[in-house]
């Protein structure tokens, strides 16, 4: 799953905001469906790894001069949530992009 979010808010603000709200990325999921952790490989590589119904999810964000990338490699057995779940990444994400 791949989603494209544009933005005009300047890396070190996305950067900012992305290290502040992290920790709601589990959210993005249904209700107590997932665990989500994440980390800071370089400054504009946000790593997450998501485990639902005992399947780990590796993804990334990857925040560029005027989008942000969110990647997850869903398991074929997750597949069918990838609707879903990108509308989710689009909502909440797109709100944290919000100027």
């Amino acid at each position: 799953m791949r989603v494209t979010l544009p933005h005009t808010l300047g890396k070190d603000e996305v950067r900012r905001r992305m290290h502040k709200h992290a920790s709601e990325i589990g959210s993005f999921f249904p209700a107590g469906l997932a665990s989500v952790t994440t980390d800071w490989p370089s400054e504009d590589r946000m790593s997450i790894n998501a485990q639902v119904m005992g399947q780990s999810i590796p993804g990334g964000v990857e925040v560029r001069d005027n989008e942000v990338v969110i990647e997850m490699d869903l398991p074929l057995m997750l597949s069918v949530m990838k609707g879903p779940l990108e509308a989710a990444v689009k909502q909440q994400a797109g709100r944290l992009l919000a100027p």
